[in-house]
């Protein structure tokens, strides 16, 4: 019995040395970071309905989103080598306060798309010092810490999206984003009281360099890693992106209700993900990623033959294996990087595996447009399989 999980034994290990404030601040952080941009495909028919857009032109605005998220990585990386973590930690808490108050001020696409922008750059550098941090804080439990942050995130994700959809439903869309916003501001004053007030380690000139990325991308592990990550942010972008818009206007599934599978789809990657970082933790890396990418794989198969709430429940259900990937691979990765670069790289990174997997949300929109709405869910299954032959053939840590 000894690798079976226990959370009380997880949460004893992660307290130690007054270290769970800090842990706790960090994770409610990126509670708010991730849910609130999860808030985006819960809102989408509200948003699509104000503003006259098309599927494409909605997961065009997805896309803005998820680009700008990527673009800021690398440049919040080395911020992070340069400034230390805590200062980007609560920076960005602040900055994705203006940002989001901008959304909701929005009178036309184009306030509405450089918000979106905005919000997404904002949030960026939480998304590169999230995991530094942890790596500082605790150097022998990586995965555990990152996957309980990352299940965080999941709560929040189970919790805002159907919250502002209730809200959008009583009032406005726009008070969807709007209860959002003082949480932020408490989240960056945690940060501040509770994160190791380390400054950075890498001088200005060296911090805004690249002519280290080059070695980085020589080394089999990163290769190998960065591929995993791109089929992988393809294919949840996409599904997270259309999840909802599909249950609503494909399967007649009721907006309230397909709000809530969708927050219940994250309150499940709550579960799975500190139980991804433990057996990433135990086991390593290659049979976690092909036990999710299998199971995502023919549930995404199944989605466009099924019918009615109950099967939506159970598939919905099986599709949260994926959350449990990234921590898996971003554990692995933070691991092998270099101490003093280690924010520029993972940057560098995240930067491309975000970016790419960005693209999908307005390619499955362009292709809903068309009528093939069943056919891309087809598609991303057969991508997610691509996954597991490359971990099978590839992948051997």
């Amino acid at each position: 019995m000894r690798y079976v999980f226990v959370p009380k034994r997880v949460i004893t290990d992660l307290q130690g040395d007054g270290r769970g404030k800090a842990l706790a601040a960090v994770a409610f952080g990126w509670f708010l970071s991730i849910s609130t941009r999860m808030i985006y495909p819960a809102l989408l028919p509200s948003i699509r309905s104000t503003y006259g857009l098309t599927l494409t032109t909605a997961g065009l605005l997805l896309t803005v989103l998820w680009v700008a998220y990527g673009v800021g990585q690398l440049p919040g990386g080395m911020l992070a080598d340069w400034a230390g973590e805590r200062s980007l930690l609560v920076g960005s808490s602040l900055l994705a306060v203006a940002m989001l108050a901008l959304v909701v001020v929005a009178e036309s696409q184009v306030v509405l798309f450089a918000g979106t922008a905005l919000f997404g750059l904002a949030t960026a550098t939480y998304g590169v010092s999230r995991f530094t941090v942890l790596k500082d804080i605790y150097p022998d439990r990586l995965g555990t810490a990152t996957g309980v942050t990352m299940a965080a995130g999941d709560v929040g994700n189970a919790v805002m999206p159907p919250t502002a959809g209730l809200l959008a439903g009583a009032v406005a869309w726009q008070y969807g984003f709007g209860f959002v916003i003082p949480f932020f501001v408490v989240a960056a004053v945690a940060l501040w009281l509770t994160v190791p007030s380390a400054t950075g380690t890498v001088p200005l000139r060296e911090a805004f360099s690249v002519s280290d990325l080059a070695p980085l991308f020589r080394r089999p592990v990163v290769r190998h890693s960065l591929v995993l990550l791109v089929l992988w942010a393809t294919v949840v972008q996409a599904f997270i992106g259309f999840y909802p818009t599909y249950l609503i206007d494909v399967k007649g599934i009721p907006s309230t209700t397909a709000t809530l599978l969708f927050g219940f789809f994250f309150a499940l990657g709550s579960l799975i993900k500190p139980v991804a970082g433990r057996a990433y933790d135990r086991v390593g890396v290659r049979s976690p990623l092909a036990v999710m990418m299998g199971v995502t794989a023919l549930t995404l198969a199944v989605i466009p033959f099924a019918n009615g709430l109950p099967s939506f429940v159970a598939l919905t259900v099986l599709a949260s294996a994926i959350l449990g990937y990234e921590t898996v691979v971003i554990s692995n990765l933070t691991d092998r990087l270099p101490d003093g670069s280690r924010g520029t790289n993972l940057g560098a990174l995240r930067t491309i595996y975000v970016m790419i997997g960005a693209l999908s949300p307005v390619a499955f929109g362009w292709i809903a447009d068309r009528g093939y709405f069943d056919e891309g869910f087809i598609g991303i299954a057969v991508m997610s399989l691509l996954v597991v032959a490359f971990v099978l053939a590839y992948v051997d840590y």
